[in-house]
């Protein structure tokens, strides 16, 4: 099997569309990918997503502090990327579900791994915190 040969770290959807993607490339596609992803709502609404679908208004509840725009935002996003998948209800009113596809369970898989291990660490991290902020005087 041949290995690509980079060129540039420019991975346009055209460029790259016979080259591995990049994500260090400043427009490659998977760097947006992981932005929607990584991003503080993002995260938090793919691993609420893990639990089973959710109607907005309970997902909002669950992602605590995440305004009604941001949250829309981050659906609409997900959505777009194939990680979440939003199913509208022909009810009156109108009932819109939305869940993880495939792609976003293994997505919230390796994030709630990333959660765990960071939610087992807050000892430390807070030690942490802690000790820097002596040794500079209190911040």
């Amino acid at each position: 099997m041949e290995t690509p040969v980079r060129t540039e770290a420019v991975c346009t959807e055209s460029a790259c569309a016979d080259l591995a993607y990049d994500v260090f490339a400043r427009a490659c596609p998977s760097r947006e990918t992981l932005e929607h992803v990584t991003g503080r709502w993002g995260t938090l609404t793919v691993t609420a997503l893990h639990d089973g679908a959710y109607r907005f208004n309970e997902l909002r509840r669950r992602v605590d502090g995440v305004s009604e725009k941001m949250l829309s935002q981050t659906l609409h996003a997900l959505e777009r990327d194939g990680i979440v998948h939003r199913e509208a209800q022909p009810t009156n009113p109108p009932r819109v579900d939305y869940e993880l596809t495939p792609m976003g369970r293994g997505v919230a898989e390796r994030l709630m791994d990333l959660i765990r291990f960071l939610e087992g660490s807050t000892p430390q991290v807070l030690d942490a915190r802690e000790r820097y902020d002596e040794a500079r005087g209190g911040l």
